[in-house]
């Protein structure tokens, strides 16, 4: 019965009670929102402080040793263009040689005392499962890496003894991944380069950027964006195909791209391949079948070491690794 008498006097306080513990909650929710703010700002800075280490580790780097040369008369003067010789003969000597390369990451040795030889004017194709060591071999060759042992030359000098500037106006590589920047289609193609229009527009008809443009209904001065994100992945090989044709370069290094086109943009591609390869000493880093059929010579990588070359027949007819590579390659292919 008192129980009952005290219910009416406090049926009062209950709506002030609600209000009360909404309030307190939403006051304790707006105590804790900077701390919470401040947390997420705390992770941000840290991140940056990353970021800053690295960027000044990069502004301290030390010049590489034979980045300006030495001046030493007796090797080739590699400011001057060097006329690019036709002729595959051995007694010509190789346009690049590898020599027992060795190469590791850390204590990961990657590359274990690898020999290659690519005549001047050859196409030679390097095929191998990931992580085999292929694209290490580029790095190698361009010197964004250093090898741990052996030698790498190019025209018979060693690549350290080659200036880096003219090192790499010598050796183009054209990666698969094409790293565009916005601007105009022409920045993108000049890099900064002094070239004529007739230049550019000439590299763009041979690799058939044109094409890929007439349908845009735009030419060199089409808008790029950041990154090339306007731009399909067929057109951004072309735009990488039609800069190394600018270059005119005597060795080139192609990554061939893997990504899936439709096959107007293959053909495209293929073609525009068959023009920046024509006439020049051409290592391949090959993923498609129409490469590595044509090549002269065939290097199969395999955990870091040479275990098979030749030409494609012949290896295929061996029944080894290039064998199944080329299953593999021939079932993606027809899957595609």
């Amino acid at each position: 019965m008192a129980w009952m008498a005290t219910v009416p006097a406090f049926a009062g306080l209950i709506p002030a009670a609600i209000g009360l513990v909404t309030r307190f909650n939403e006051l304790i929710a707006r105590f804790f929102e900077p701390i919470r703010d401040l947390s997420a700002k705390y992770a941000v800075m840290q991140g940056a402080m990353a970021a800053s280490e690295r960027i000044f580790q990069l502004l301290d780097t030390d010049e590489l040793d034979g980045a300006v040369g030495d001046g030493d008369a007796t090797k080739p003067d590699w400011d001057q263009p060097v006329p690019r010789k036709p002729d595959r003969s051995e007694s010509a000597g190789p346009a690049v040689e590898l020599a027992g390369v060795h190469f590791s990451y850390g204590a990961e040795p990657v590359l274990r005392g690898v020999d290659l030889r690519v005549p001047r004017g050859a196409t030679i194709a390097v095929v191998g499962a990931t992580g085999s060591g292929k694209s290490t071999v580029i790095k190698l060759l361009t010197r964004l890496y250093e090898r741990d042992r052996g030698a790498i030359r190019i025209d018979g000098i060693d690549v350290r003894d080659i200036p880096l500037a003219a090192l790499r106006r010598r050796v183009t590589v054209v990666s698969q991944d094409v790293i565009l920047f916005a601007g105009t289609l022409e920045d993108n193609l000049t890099l900064g380069v002094p070239y004529t229009r007739d230049q550019i527009e000439a590299a763009v008809r041979r690799v058939g950027l044109d094409r890929a443009l007439a349908r845009r209904g735009a030419g060199i001065e089409a808008a790029v964006a950041e990154r090339g994100a306007n731009f399909s992945a067929g057109e951004r090989q072309l735009v990488a195909f039609a800069r190394a044709l600018l270059r005119d370069p005597e060795i080139l290094v192609l990554d061939e791209a893997t990504a899936h086109v439709d096959p107007e943009a293959e053909e495209l591609i293929e073609r525009g391949v068959a023009e920046l390869m024509k006439g020049r000493t051409t290592l391949v880093i090959a993923h498609r079948l129409s490469t590595i059929r044509n090549a002269d010579l065939i290097i199969v990588l395999k955990k870091g070491q040479v275990i098979e070359q030749g030409k494609h027949d012949e290896l295929v007819a061996r029944g080894g690794d290039y064998a199944a590579l080329e299953r593999t390659f021939r079932r993606q292919t027809t899957s595609e």
